[in-house]
């Protein structure tokens, strides 16, 4: 019967199973797999021997015979998931040198994703001593037997990955229930580790390959939709690629690796025009356009560019003069001129590929995962901006990192109105949801506070990424059941506010998941989730990540945060930063300080550039700004505090304050110090009254241009 099954599932399902030697392991051993269909049980089976057990439900299997004849036979161990008992029972069959089979987490998966682990496996690791042996069935969300609403095949891919024998962490002086904790987290920990470095093996190896199977799989499902409510279905999106990449070759030339600008707003054309760009061999160089020319024109000289991709009706309404870009010559292709020199031919025999072939042509195009897929460049709050090279493994990792540690479903849809020149509008609005298969709606502009907030509401978006400044003009302009869809709403590139945090829960019942990533990590770096939230820190870090802390003199909590893994970017464009990053040896410097909690969650503190040594102590602007935000609400949401430093003969610096709210005095903001219980050492020494506080694109003050102001 073994050898049967086992046929048909390799017939039927291209099975394959991993490092299956670790199965040889002696008892006592757990093996703990994913639980995400009903056919589970089939897949394990045909690999493993028969002492091996799987633990089963008794209760479960009195619902009729054909449950009863599945769930209690040789092969199982039926424990009474009712009864105290039934740890007890699973913990002497392990003592005595069995081998068990545990689904973990309970129940099959509702979302495709790993639910939570019962912490009653921590406990009976601990008390049988056992070792455990982790597996992934990879593909297995996609049979037909499952209990999520997403798609599904008959006869889906289906491989099993084994991990070696782990030994649970050690726990000496915890109480039973902290060691449950410990080892339960542990053991999840691991789960999505292996899923992620499966994923990161056996999957596509760069961008427009993961696109293009994601497309094969569900072509007619809508992937797009921009503010002029044109929907692009997946098949449609990789005729349109395909069409454009021809043109590219024609136009640009054959040459493979050449950079070529890209100056879009956010429309469907724009993820149009990276995919035929990767389709084309080329690498798309993301302008900020809100940063001025002169600063776009540095960007475009350090990357080398001598083509950039707009739109003429894009150029106009924002207003753009690229005289000065064009002056240096380069050459601008507008896509209102491209797309009339498609002809219907093109398209027909495009249509054919896409539909006959399910995207074969995109998804052999050879692009190796170490070759760059993008060019960013930072934001430049502190200095002038960096050319990023981030490679299509360094993309397809931090994607994969995000679908191991989140719960995103077939069925949610993404709003995002982050610009794509940003890492996180590029990853987390545009390219994760195209990988993971989901809806996004795209709007060029995060600053329309009443318009965000009615479109979220109208298309039915339950995924809205944002920033504290732009959450907070949300808030003041939306009608409290806007968001009553929203099952995710991650926050980054600043600091979260507890203000902010205050008024989403209080008036929208939302939780805000804050994230922290930087441009070279692409980007994400550490997130909360809905499984493991810890407001008023940045999350625990995503799986593949390394970190240390080194010591900073006057930081008594924390260190300067270095990090490394694969998501870590390929390198900078500009010399001397990419000779300091070569010199750490593939770790990246953060520059931030950064605490690391008992449970793995990660407090910011502070850029380093952003303390101040005064009288010997080390104080964080970061951390006095805030304490500032929302201190003040009888001058209303609007009112904005910045801190920067200036020399001070006695103290060595001084704290200045910088405010667009003339009402507000010093005496208000020490006030504020003091209830926040800092010490006098971070209150402010002197108020300065602007008209505005200058912003980033992504709505980041811009303190270098904030000094600059206050120089002036």
């Amino acid at each position: 019967m073994k050898l049967l099954l086992r046929l048909l599932v390799r017939l039927c399902f291209r099975f394959r199973a991993y490092n299956t030697a670790a199965l040889a392991t002696p008892g006592p051993v757990l093996l703990v797999p994913n639980h995400a269909s009903w056919l589970d049980w089939l897949f394990l089976a045909v690999v493993l021997d028969d002492d091996w057990k799987f633990v089963t439900s008794s209760t479960t299997a009195q619902s009729n015979w054909v449950l009863r004849k599945v769930m209690i036979n040789r092969r199982t161990f039926p424990v009474d998931n009712t009864s105290p008992y039934a740890v007890r029972d699973m913990a002497e069959h392990l003592k005595a040198g069995g081998r068990l089979v545990l689904f973990a987490e309970g129940r099959i998966t509702l979302s495709g994703s790993l639910m939570k682990v019962y912490e009653g496996t921590g406990f009976l690791l601990r008390q049988a001593n056992a070792k455990v042996i982790t597996c992934y069935l990879r593909g297995a969300t996609r049979v037909r037997f499952v209990r999520h609403p997403g798609w599904t095949r008959w006869f889906p891919r289906v491989t099993a990955h084994f991990s070696d024998a782990l030994t649970a962490p050690a726990c000496e002086g915890l109480s039973n229930a902290a060691a449950r904790t410990k080892i339960t987290t542990w053991l999840r920990d691991r789960m999505t580790l292996q899923q992620f470095e499966t994923d990161l093996e056996f999957g596509a190896q760069n961008l427009l390959a993961a696109v293009a199977e994601t497309a094969a799989n569900i072509p007619n499902r809508v992937a797009l939709e921009d503010v002029t409510f044109a929907e692009l279905t997946y098949r449609r999106l990789m005729i349109g690629a395909d069409v454009l990449a021809a043109q590219w070759r024609r136009r640009l030339g054959p040459a493979a690796g050449e950079r070529i600008g890209v100056l879009l707003p956010n429309v469907n054309s724009q993820p149009v025009t990276l995919l035929s760009l990767w389709a084309a061999r080329k690498v798309p160089a993301m302008l900020n356009y809100s940063t001025g020319i002169p600063v776009m024109l540095q960007c475009a000289q350090l990357a080398g560019l001598k083509h950039i991709v707009t739109s003429r009706q894009f150029l106009e309404k924002a207003k753009l003069n690229i005289t000065f870009l064009a002056n240096a010559g380069i050459a601008f292709h507008y896509l209102e001129d491209i797309r009339p020199a498609i002809s219907g031919y093109a398209k027909a025999t495009a249509l054919a590929r896409q539909t006959l072939a399910c995207g074969a042509g995109l998804r052999d195009t050879p692009l190796a995962a170490e070759d760059t897929a993008v060019v960013l460049f930072t934001s430049g709050s502190e200095g002038m901006p960096k050319g990023v090279e981030l490679s299509h493994r360094n993309l397809l990792a931090n994607v994969r990192q995000a679908i191991a540690v989140t719960d995103v479903t077939d069925a949610d849809r993404f709003f995002n109105a982050l610009p794509m020149f940003h890492s996180f509008g590029l990853l987390g609005g545009t390219l994760f949801p195209l990988v993971r298969g989901c809806y996004t709606f795209l709007y060029p502009s995060p600053l329309h506070y009443r318009v965000v907030p009615t479109l979220v509401y109208e298309k039915t978006c339950t995924v809205l990424l944002g920033t504290n400044t732009f959450l907070n003009g949300y808030a003041r302009k939306a009608h409290p059941y806007d968001f009553n869809t929203l099952r995710y709403l991650i926050a980054g590139a600043e600091k979260v506010q507890t203000a902010t945090l205050d008024t989403w829960a209080r008036k929208f019942g939302v939780r805000i998941l804050e994230g922290y990533g930087a441009t070279e990590c692409s980007p994400l770096i550490s997130l909360n989730t809905r499984m493991e939230p810890a407001i008023g820190s940045a999350g625990r870090l995503v799986p593949g990540l390394e970190y240390k802390l080194e010591p900073v003199e006057g930081v008594a909590e924390g260190g300067r945060l270095f990090v490394r893994g694969p998501n870590v970017m390929k390198g900078y464009l500009n010399p001397d930063a990419q000779a300091k990053f070569a010199a750490h040896g593939g770790w990246y410097d953060t520059g931030d300080i950064v605490h690391v909690d008992a449970e793995g969650y990660l407090h910011i503190r502070g850029r380093m550039k952003r303390f101040a040594k005064i009288s010997g102590e080390m104080v964080s602007l970061t951390a006095v700004e805030d304490a500032l935000a929302g201190a003040f609400p009888q001058f209303g949401l609007r009112c904005a505090v910045a801190v920067i430093t200036q020399p001070d003969e006695n103290k060595g610096e001084k704290l200045i304050a910088v405010t667009n709210e003339p009402r507000l005095q010093l005496a208000d903001l020490r006030a504020a110090i003091n209830a926040k219980g800092l010490s006098n050492l971070c209150a402010p020494r002197a108020l300065i009254v602007v008209p505005g506080i200058p912003k980033l694109g992504t709505g980041k003050t811009n303190h270098r241009e904030l000094e600059k102001l206050i120089a002036a």
